[in-house]
């Protein structure tokens, strides 16, 4: 499997060094190195990239600014010479976070982890989409339990991400597909399900209350990641608005 680069770092030297270890790799493919999220952004817009190497600290816009700003972003390894950031990286569902100087045996774990999440983003669902004058409800099959089980989307309460699997949380059962909870966010319709945290996917129909920070659905109530209230809220103003 070719991995598709980009590298974001205002330093030359940082550059050069992701450079030369994305070159003793065979199947990463460095499409760009930027100096800046502005060159970066055009690269994304024009190119599919699967994987972004992204410094925080950087003029006119923190990689980590930049990297909330995308609404579909690839994966990100953050290569930074802090370590306070780790916290407000991960919380953008970052892959791995890297400290400079980065040694190369630690690289290849980062990869490692990109592989593996790349590898489990490859469809194992398969959606149906209904037009509404068909009158029949969408749904998707979903491979759990060594079959493919057919789950309507008015069923779905809310996902939770469990590392490498996902815990489907329905009406009247709970499957636990080896799947991400970015390959679910892409396959449900946004608009329905909207993704409150790097952990959460939730149905609207189901939601009971927004709290402050909380959304209480099914007798839980779970979290609203800081970099996912802004989108959900928007969400939550056009229903009141109807």
């Amino acid at each position: 499997m070719d991995i598709k680069c980009i590298i974001v770092d205002d330093e030359i030297h940082a550059r050069k060094v992701i450079e030369k270890y994305i070159q003793d790799l065979p199947h990463l493919k460095l499409v760009k190195s930027c100096k800046n999220a502005i060159e970066a952004m055009q690269v994304l817009r024009s190119e599919n990239i699967d994987l972004m190497f992204l410094d925080i600290n950087m003029p006119k816009l923190t990689g980590l600014n930049f990297l909330a700003s995308l609404s579909h972003p690839p994966l990100v390894v953050i290569t930074t010479a802090y370590r306070e950031y780790a916290l407000d990286a991960f919380e953008l569902d970052v892959t791995d976070y890297l400290h400079k100087p980065i040694p190369f045996p630690r690289f290849i774990r980062a990869i490692s982890k990109v592989e593996e999440k790349l590898q489990n983003s490859i469809p194992q669902v398969q959606s149906i989409q209904i037009t509404e004058t068909e009158k029949t409800e969408e749904f998707i099959f979903i491979k759990a339990d060594k079959k493919s089980i057919k789950l309507n989307f008015s069923d779905i309460i809310y996902i939770e991400g469990l590392s490498d699997y996902i815990k489907i949380h329905t009406v009247n059962k709970s499957l636990v597909p080896k799947l991400t909870v970015k390959s679910m966010e892409e396959i449900l319709p946004k608009k329905q399900f909207p993704r409150i945290h790097k952990s959460y996917i939730v149905s609207l129909q189901h939601i009971d209350a927004i709290n402050g920070n909380q959304v209480e659905i099914a007798d839980k109530k779970l979290p609203i990641g800081q970099s996912y209230r802004h989108a959900f809220m928007e969400i939550i103003q056009a229903f009141m608005k109807r």
